[in-house]
């Protein structure tokens, strides 16, 4: 005689689910907090892992184009610094997000990219037609180098970010880096670096990011902002909190602009005077979406049809799946490497060139010693020739 099925309640299923998670997020930050070297090179358990690659974190610079076009419009130097201030702060809000547009939760762990891996996508939109290039130009250390430009308005945006993660106390993230705010009309550059990235949240499975420590805008007219982050502490404070001063060089206790609140809702911009000039409200800018081919008509190497099957596991939570379809990436990954080591080849950049300097930024960057380019001795620029034989011939 066969027993009926018992039924089992969706809130039970789902409550064991989250217990099961626990533990093993509790075991993998065990295997964290004694682990030496980038954290990046440690593997998460699939339920961690986000549908996005880090290949793809570029596109947040530019959600909102008509800022990134807003300077080249503004005659007056002082107002074109403060002007790309206001679009470097509106792109922090989605990089750190922790909850998708629908309103769910967002996993911890981006993909790591693999080698070679390239994002392409565009803006279209009053400002005109703004185009995006990111690369996986470096593995050991992983290194992403990107291009954003509109050629209407004469701006470009090109850099890259070297991402080094470890533990202390918690969970850190060192952006390596740095990045050029170009405007052809002005012949002018604005050299910016990233803030840490730490998050909070490891003993609660609230997991949430937050900035700290200080970035810089360099500007080669004569400006420089200093952005300093802090977030909630135990006494004081609030969670994504910044102060921007915008001043002469040599000038930083004059600061002409101060800027102050939340890098992920509403902040203030005052005078030299004190008296706020603007008020501005992250949430309420106008985002324009980026758009990317269809998964089929996408190169191999680009992240939406080379991910395709982890990315679709992701959305399926299909953890054995998740592990299947990654490790054969990473382990086609890994044969491609062996393989050109015995032919005595290395791997080719697709649209960036690695250089021994960069004028700008040996100029404007590395003023601060201790900024996070400052220990950054090969740079990865933009290579025109490269992508028009790629436009040419298509693939």
């Amino acid at each position: 005689m066969s027993l009926p099925p018992t039924p089992v309640a969706c809130d039970d299923v789902k409550q064991r689910t989250d217990q099961q998670h626990k533990s093993g997020w509790f075991q993998f930050m065990k295997s964290v907090a004694t682990f030496k070297g980038d954290l990046a090179s440690l593997s998460a358990p699939p339920f961690l892992l986000s549908p996005d690659s880090i290949c793809q974190f570029s596109q947040y610079f530019n959600d909102h184009p008509a800022l990134l076009v807003a300077p080249a419009q503004e005659q007056n130097a002082e107002k074109r610094a403060l002007l790309v201030m206001q679009w470097f702060l509106s792109g922090l809000r989605r990089q750190m997000a922790t909850r998708n547009e629908d309103g769910t939760r967002k996993k911890l762990k981006p993909l790591n990219p693999f080698l070679g891996e390239i994002f392409l996508g565009r803006w279209v939109d009053d400002s005109g037609t703004t185009e995006l290039i990111s690369e996986q130009v470096s593995h050991h250390p992983p290194q992403t180098a990107y291009r954003i430009w509109n050629e209407e308005h004469g701006v470009s945006v090109e850099g890259h970010i070297g991402p080094r993660s470890y533990f202390s106390h918690t969970i850190n993230i060192e952006r390596k880096g740095f990045g050029t705010f170009r405007i052809d009309r002005y012949n002018e550059d604005h050299v910016f670096t990233m803030p840490k990235v730490h998050v909070e949240g490891i003993m609660t499975f609230q997991i949430a990011p937050e900035l700290g420590g200080t970035s810089y805008i360099h500007s080669s007219s004569g400006y420089t902002t200093k952005i300093e982050y802090c977030s909630k502490g135990w006494l004081r404070g609030a969670s994504h909190s910044f102060k921007a001063t915008l001043f002469r060089d040599g000038a930083e206790k004059s600061p002409l602009y101060t800027a102050a609140g939340s890098w992920d809702g509403t902040y203030t911009i005052a005078n030299s005077k004190g008296k706020v000039i603007e008020t501005v409200d992250l949430g309420s800018l106008k985002r324009t979406s980026l758009q990317v081919a269809p998964v089929e008509q996408q190169h191999p190497l680009e992240t939406g049809r080379a991910w395709q099957h982890v990315i679709d596991a992701i959305h399926n939570s299909d953890i054995f799946a998740i592990g299947h379809e990654k490790g054969k990436i990473e382990n086609a990954q890994r044969a491609l490497r062996k393989e050109e080591a015995r032919e005595g080849r290395s791997w080719q950049q697709r649209y960036f060139t690695p250089i021994a300097d960069d004028a700008s930024v040996e100029k404007l960057a590395l003023r601060g010693k201790n900024e996070p380019c400052h220990d950054y001795r090969v740079f990865w620029k933009f290579d025109q020739s490269k992508h028009d034989r790629i436009k040419e011939n298509q693939f």
